[in-house]
C-alpha cells in the first residue's frame, strides 16, 4: 500500500541523502512531499541540487503523512532552531510513525527530545550529541529501532533505503 512521506529539508542538505531515499520510496509507489519553510521556496542543496518545497510547515500536520524524512548535511542543523520544525518531527516520533534520519538527521531528533533509549546511528560528529541525549549509539551501516531507521554517511544510503522500505511496507 502507498505511503506518504514527509520530508523536511532547508538549504545545505546533503544532495544524495535526500534524492537517494526520495527515489527508492517513489519507485516503490510512495509519495514524498517536500516540507520548507514556505511553499514553492527554492532549497538548494551542498552539492547544488535544487528542489521546490511542496508544502509549508504551516499548513502540514503529522496526521496527514505516514512517515518521516529527515535528510542530512547542514540542513538539521537550519531546521532545528525552528520550533515547528521541532514539534512535527517529535510528533512522528511520539505517533510511532516511520522517522528516517541519516547523517546529521538525528540533531532533530535530539532538538525533539525523541531518542532517550533508543538504538541510532548517525555522523560519526554527533556521536557524542546522541549519547548525550540518551540515545544507545552505534556505528554501524543503518540501525533500525522499531519505527527508526538512522544511517551515517551517504555510503550508507542503499542499507538505509533498504530498511526504511522494510518499515513502510
Amino acid at each position: 500500500m502507498a505511503k506518504k512521506i514527509a520530508a523536511v529539508l532547508a538549504n545545505d542538505f546533503e544532495d544524495v541523502e535526500f534524492t537517494g531515499p526520495a527515489k527508492a520510496y517513489e519507485e516503490a509507489g510512495h509519495t514524498v512531499t517536500v516540507i520548507g519553510k514556505s511553499k514553492g521556496e527554492v532549497i538548494t542543496g551542498k552539492h547544488g541540487t535544487k528542489v521546490t518545497a511542496d508544502a509549508s510547515i504551516d499548513e502540514v500536520k503529522s496526521s496527514d503523512f505516514d512517515a518521516l524524512l529527515i535528510a542530512g548535511g547542514y540542513s538539521p542543523d537550519n531546521l532545528r532552531d525552528d520550533d515547528r520544525f521541532v514539534a512535527f518531527t517529535k510528533a512522528f516520533m511520539n505517533e510511532d510513525k516511520g522517522v528516517f534520519a541519516i547523517c546529521h538527521g538525528p540533531q532533530l531528533l535530539i532538538t525533539a527530545e525523541a531518542i532517550k533509549d533508543r538504538n541510532i546511528t548517525g555522523y560519526k560528529s554527533i556521536a557524542v550529541d546522541l549519547k548525550n541525549a540518551g540515545a544507545k549509539y552505534k556505528d554501524e551501516e543503518v540501525v533500525v529501532c522499531h519505527n527508526l531507521v538512522t544511517s551515517r554517511t551517504p555510503d550508507d544510503i542503499p542499507a538505509f533505503n533498504r530498511e526504511s522500505l522494510k518499515v513502510l511496507a
